[in-house]
């Protein structure tokens, strides 16, 4: 294997945070591959390397933790076909819908969307992850919702509550079979009262209209709301992975 080989940098992230950051592109870590990574790492100047960890490998997780890669996230992964028999259950929200209608986002939408992204993604892995300023945190999501609305993705909803913005949903169609949601958030003001189903209904129902035969969506194993509500829609969680996140000092290569 050559050195680096498993490994990449990241541009985006790396101009985003200041910081040069790497991820391990496969789910399992020995003895070996640290090595090689931690050589790759001093070459390149790595700060930071995130490794999306195989949870069933029990090897994986000791040599992680022995090299000093830190727990930040539990990912989960849901799923859930558009089959006939789930068609029917696809976009009910229930007989008792809240007062709040769903359209897609606009132009005009951004600077409420950007506002609402700074309280609404707290429990991901980066506010775990004391390196990363709480500001540029909060900065990332609102960057996203933002390029999210300007082409990022397939398409973003936002529901309203008269003429306020109370929460919006994104929509991308990964391959000619597969969709998948990616940030969905609520207001503060908006939060219990229904609006997250509505909005990953609306998602459903969307992706069916694209032809769409499977959706997903990634959520933290610390966020249960979330994974109550996916579950309400008729997602199951097909996957488990394990967020880790390993820093450098200058020079550093950890025997």
């Amino acid at each position: 294997m050559d050195r680096g080989a498993e490994c990449e940098y990241l541009e985006w992230d790396s101009e985003f945070f200041g910081k040069r950051i790497g991820r391990l592109t496969v789910s399992r870590l020995d003895e070996a591959l640290a090595n090689q990574l931690e050589d790759w790492c001093l070459e390149q100047r790595i700060d930071c390397v995130y490794f999306l960890a195989d949870s069933s490998d029990p090897e994986t997780t000791s040599v992680a933790q022995s090299r000093g890669f830190r727990f930040v996230d539990a990912r989960i992964t849901l799923e859930r076909g558009l089959s006939r028999i789930n068609r029917e259950a696809g976009g009910n929200a229930g007989d008792d819908e809240p007062p709040f209608s769903l359209r897609r986002a606009e132009e005009s939408d951004i600077p409420a969307l950007r506002e609402m992204a700074r309280t609404a993604h707290l429990d991901s892995r980066f506010y775990f992850d004391e390196h990363f300023p709480r500001e540029r945190c909060n900065e990332l999501y609102e960057t996203w919702i933002e390029r999210s609305c300007r082409g990022w993705v397939d398409s973003v909803f936002v529901a309203e509550e008269g003429e306020t913005a109370a929460g919006y949903i994104t929509c991308d169609i990964k391959d000619a079979r597969r969709g998948q949601i990616g940030l969905v958030g609520v207001s503060e003001k908006a939060r219990g009262k229904g609006v997250g189903t509505r909005l990953v209904s609306q998602a459903v129902l969307w992706f069916r209209k694209q032809a769409m035969e499977r959706i997903s969506v990634v959520t933290q194993g610390r966020n249960v709301r979330a994974q109550r509500l996916y579950q309400r829609c008729g997602f199951e969680v097909s996957a488990l992975e394990i967020w880790f996140h390993r820093w450098f000092v200058e020079g550093e290569r950890k025997k």
